[in-house]
């Protein structure tokens, strides 16, 4: 059921509220002013706010002003025995759902709750139905390193230049060429992804460049490539240090001349993609070796993007922590848990060989096996994470 939270500095009307709605079914929180209230947002997930406006410390325009800046979502439902239109007028600007004069006719209050909640509902899962079909989600973090990763980002995607994002695994370089594009002016086109280490290197020309009928003998039909699929989009090789020379070849050649010919075909095809590349390799020590052509290194990289790991970027650990907390949560429709202050210290102090991906996974893994609130105990009995502690 949904989570109600009541911030009235009275307490025979906070008592009278909780009473109505814990008999209607719903989970209820209190607070007795703003400051109480704004503390007890930042520990649960609520799903409405029902808020008195005149109170002591922080009144509840501050209060839904404050929520509002810290990404609190929650709808806002104010109440108050010194309505005016005044006020009223002024919380709905800064974000309410509506205004109720005390004492509040009791039919028209429960009518705003669900509708409050209806329209918190609906704009959730337009979100998540948002983020399914884009695949994007937030690049989360304040520190000086992924701010700098940020402006590039800012500086680069509006224009056409080829983009050579390297880091380590788990980093979220996908997630930089996912921003390239959706903050370039090819967003409103698709962007195809390739991973060149998953797919045979035999298998990898015609995925990129497609293939006509008959082309080979498994070539029933006619197959259009990536680089098609791509036209006038973003086409982003992710792991591109394990690409074959062959196949490097060929795609240089398209990047070259802007065109294509697919397997067993002889027309040329013109293509207009912005390349983005990604890998996890040493490209210079791979051309060293003779396993990376020097020419393509050169064409892909006219911008370079390298993702710090984890560890080089701490102070970002208890942002993404929350976040992830906060996403896996509502992904299983749990309430928020929080995580002890001696959880936190051993998150912050540990290496992560498996940055932002393996953060992730422990994240979920102590949301499903733990209680309310998860301990250091908690993550040294469910994980191995105390065998990599920075010193």
């Amino acid at each position: 059921m949904s989570h109600i939270l009541v911030v009235d500095d009275e307490k025979s009307i906070r008592d009278t509220l909780i009473e109505i709605l814990e008999f209607e079914g719903y989970t209820v929180g209190q607070a007795s002013d703003g400051e109480a209230g704004l503390a007890y947002l930042k520990q649960h997930q609520v799903d409405l706010v029902l808020c008195d406006v005149k109170m002591p410390k922080m009144d509840g325009i501050q209060l839904l002003e404050s929520a509002n800046s810290d990404g609190i979502s929650a709808p806002f439902i104010m109440i108050t025995a010194q309505g005016t239109i005044e006020t009223a007028v002024d919380a709905t600007k800064k974000g309410a759902f509506d205004f109720i004069e005390k004492p509040p006719d009791l039919n028209r209050l429960l009518i705003t709750i669900k509708n409050a909640l209806d329209k918190s509902h609906l704009i959730q899962e337009t979100k998540v139905l948002k983020k399914k079909i884009n695949g994007t989600i937030e690049m989360i973090g304040d520190s000086p390193e992924i701010n700098g990763v940020k402006s590039v980002i800012e500086k680069v995607a509006p224009t056409q230049a080829r983009v050579l994002i390297t880091g380590e695994n788990g980093t979220g370089k996908e997630l930089v060429a996912k921003w390239l594009h959706e903050k370039s002016d090819r967003s409103n086109k698709r962007l195809i992804e390739v991973n060149c280490a998953a797919i045979p290197s035999e298998l990898l020309e015609s995925e990129l460049f497609g293939h006509e009928k008959g082309a080979f003998t498994s070539a029933n039909k006619q197959r259009i490539g990536k680089f098609e699929q791509a036209h006038q989009g973003t086409l982003f090789l992710d792991e591109i240090g394990d690409m074959s020379l062959a196949a490097q070849a060929k795609v240089l050649r398209a990047l070259q001349e802007n065109q294509i010919t697919r397997v067993g075909g002889e027309k040329l095809i013109k293509v207009d993609v912005r390349i983005v590349a990604a890998t996890n390799k040493d490209l210079k020590k791979e051309i060293a070796s003779g396993n990376f052509r020097e020419d393509l290194y050169h064409r892909l990289s006219v911008i370079l993007i390298e993702v710090p790991p984890l560890r080089e970027r701490s102070q970002d650990i208890a942002l993404l922590t929350d976040y992830f907390l906060k996403e896996i949560c509502s992904n299983y429709g749990m309430p928020l848990k929080l995580i002890k202050l001696d959880a936190r210290k051993l998150f912050t102090s540990y290496m992560w060989p498996g940055n932002i991906r393996e953060l992730r996974n422990v994240v979920e893994r102590l949301i499903i096996l733990c209680e309310k609130e998860i301990s250091a105990k908690d993550i040294k009995y469910h994980t191995n994470m105390t065998n990599s502690i920075k010193l």
